[in-house]
């Protein structure tokens, strides 16, 4: 230790020593006298020698040297214990030059050698880190309420559009008395699609809906710094509700879009192995129960065909296999590009009975075993119409309890 400064026994230098926080000693000069362990290991150094005589601006990054010997120089003529730099941000510079923020408190001492500023030093990396999480939860808590607005105004739109059609739809069969038997089916069918719908509908969105509004209300209640793992996990929920919304939303939109016949088939060249490792990531985030997806790809890796039809088809399978798959099951995606474009999904998930697979691409039809399971049972009569535009082959095998295959060709 300096000659010109000595703890005044043993037990000051333990304290000195092991404190858990960065403590330096500099005189009027503004030059260190002492540092200890903590603050030699928070700036890098390895001895003490390092930096005793070296002016405390060593440690101060070079932009903020001019302003701290001003404040220095004042804080020698009227010394006395307080924090440094309130209102502002401070920070640290070590020895390989990386910068961190730092909070800073002064005290001073006089003895026969001379007058003596003591700094206490803390590293606040980490609590700059909550600090701006809080910050961010926040702005996507905002974006998240806002979303959740747009999609509310447009479902009520949708739905309305939707009765409407309907309406019209029973006004017209109602006018063709000439088709007396033809009407009859047909207001049949469509009594059984907008009771479906209606009964479909008023579940599949009071859920989500229902999600959403308990973990807003939830996270107004979590202020606290350390309750950032509960809001973590609300907003996970709030997300994963508005992606469900949003999913239902494009089933409604597409069906009627395919109804209507206004989907064609656009085809152009593209990447089919960038558009599945995309999407696989995509939905990564959206697996449960500790699921993993696969994706393999082998052969060429350009194909011509519609890009949006396929991520739509992509989307929808995988979207069922997360769904009807068990804890820590995988989901296995390749594709496979020789005289032809094969696209395979498969999953071990709870499978399909023989009864319900002569019944799969009917809309709104559900499986016996998935009736507990959200959806609206759409997705596959989409994945098949969009098939069909491409001009593709579907197959499908599926055994209970052992999972579900679909395999999709085209012709390259």
């Amino acid at each position: 230790m300096n000659n010109r400064y000595s703890a005044d026994n043993g037990k000051f230098e333990a304290l000195f020593q092991h404190a858990s926080m960065g403590i330096l000693v500099s005189d009027d000069n503004g030059e260190i006298v002492i540092a200890n362990n903590f603050l030699l290991q928070q700036f890098g150094y390895n001895t003490e020698s390092e930096l005793q005589g070296k002016s405390v601006e060593i440690l101060i990054p070079k932009r903020y040297h001019h302003n701290h010997v001003n404040y220095r120089n004042q804080y020698s003529v009227h010394p006395k214990p307080r924090a440094m730099g309130i209102g502002k941000e401070l920070f640290g510079k070590k020895k390989d030059g990386t910068e961190f923020p730092v909070e800073v408190s002064l005290g001073h001492y006089k003895n026969k050698t001379g007058n003596y500023t003591i700094a206490f030093i803390i590293d606040i990396t980490e609590r700059k880190k909550i600090e701006q999480n809080v910050i961010d939860q926040r702005r996507e808590l905002s974006k998240t309420n806002q979303k959740i607005e747009e999609l509310n105004n447009s479902l009520e739109k949708k739905v309305e559009l939707r009765t409407s059609q309907l309406r019209k739809l029973m006004e017209q069969i109602e006018a063709s008395r000439d088709k007396l038997s033809d009407a009859l089916s047909k207001e049949k069918e469509l009594s059984d699609l907008k009771s479906r719908f209606v009964s479909m509908a008023s579940h599949e969105f009071r859920t989500p809906l229902s999600t959403i509004l308990s973990s807003v209300s939830l996270l107004a209640k979590y202020t606290e710094k350390e309750e950032q793992d509960k809001r973590d996990k609300h907003i996970l929920r709030i997300k994963s509700s508005v992606n469900n919304l949003t999913g239902l939303l494009n089933e409604f939109l597409s069906i009627g879009k395919i109804e209507d016949g206004k989907i064609i088939a656009n085809f152009s060249t593209f990447n089919i192995k960038e558009l599945c490792e995309g999407i696989c990531t995509e939905m990564q985030s959206l697996v449960m129960n500790g699921q993993k997806i696969n994706y393999s790809h082998s052969g060429a890796e350009d194909v011509v065909l519609d890009m949006s039809l396929l991520r739509n088809i992509i989307f929808n399978l995988l979207s069922n296999a997360i769904k009807f798959s068990n804890k820590n099951g995988k989901i296995e995606v390749s594709t496979i590009v020789d005289k032809k474009v094969t696209l395979i999904i498969k999953d071990n998930g709870i499978g399909i009975s023989k009864d319900d697979q002569k019944h799969l691409f009917e809309r709104f039809f559900r499986a016996k075993n998935a009736t507990n399971i959200q959806g609206t049972g759409l997705g596959l009569h989409i994945v098949e119409k969009y098939v069909e535009l491409m001009k593709g082959k579907l197959q499908w095998s599926s055994e209970l309890g052992e999972g579900t295959e679909f395999k999709i060709t085209f012709k390259k």
